[in-house]
């Protein structure tokens, strides 16, 4: 009976990549109807005119990696499973948290983004939907993500995040960033437990610490290794490692209203 579920859930979530890549592919479209004088992307090309996604990383004054710019993953396979890279049994879950992924595998209807709730990090990362990363100044780094229009602050001015004190949990957590090299490290902490690694359901806990490394390969090409740590969920940290394209173009409005998804997704009789 499990195993007919799990296989039924697996189908319907095959439909629904195919709806987002669908929706992707629309969003990919060039959106210029509002606008008149639109500059011309700021991106390298070849002699034949076309776009040179492996031009050199464009550096800042800092000689840092400038980052800025929308990406959005080569493959949203990392937003369906995020083990999916690992081999079968690598991935170090807890047995309960185990079972609770296969509750949730069939039970679609609970995915937190399904209820007009964030996806939370580092599921975000890997919607088919693009991120854009500006710099806000000195001290501080933003991203802005096309999904739900949500937003993280990256504070690089040396704060560190105190999980003993009076906070709120949050959905997307609270992050610190710092430079290694050509390598931005973003740590996130103090999110709320409420969140799913991925669609089919791996969980998470308010233990939850993420770490992001940003790698700028070329012009247009960014590296992202994300290290999940969460002990109360798994029993000991693992990393995966998404890649990300430069995606030229602006964000269409996504916002979840009038939520009528969940009644549609299936559960276990």
């Amino acid at each position: 009976m499990e195993t007919a579920s799990v296989k039924a859930a697996a189908s319907h979530m095959i439909t629904q990549s195919a709806r987002a890549f669908f929706i992707f592919a629309l969003a990919s479209l060039p959106v210029c109807a509002q606008w008149t004088k639109i500059p011309a992307e700021d991106v390298p090309h070849t002699k034949d005119g076309k776009a040179d996604l492996t031009a050199p990383v464009p550096r800042r004054a800092d000689g840092k990696p400038d980052l800025t710019g929308p990406w959005r993953p080569q493959n949203p396979r990392w937003v369906n499973n995020i083990a999916v890279d690992l081999k079968p049994g690598e991935l170090p879950i807890q047995p309960w948290a185990e079972e609770l992924t296969k509750v949730h595998t069939v039970n679609q209807g609970d995915e937190p983004d399904v209820n007009c709730r964030p996806g939370g990090v580092p599921k975000v990362d890997a919607t088919p939907y693009p991120f854009k990363i500006l710099y806000a100044g000195p001290k501080e780094m933003v991203i802005l993500y096309e999904t739900f229009g949500m937003y993280r602050q990256l504070f690089t001015d040396g704060r560190e995040f105190d999980r003993n004190s009076d906070y709120n949990p949050a959905w997307l957590g609270y992050s610190t960033a710092k430079w290694d090299g050509d390598t931005l490290v973003v740590d996130t902490m103090g999110g709320n437990g409420k969140t799913w690694l991925d669609k089919v359901g791996h969980p998470t806990s308010e233990a939850l610490h993420v770490t992001e490394r940003f790698h700028r390969v070329d012009f247009g090409h960014l590296d992202l290794t994300i290290t999940v740590d969460d002990p109360k969920v798994f029993t000991k940290p693992f990393a995966v490692n998404e890649h990300h394209v430069y995606f030229p173009g602006e964000f269409l409005d996504d916002v979840c209203e009038n939520e009528r998804d969940a009644r549609h997704m299936p559960r276990a009789k």
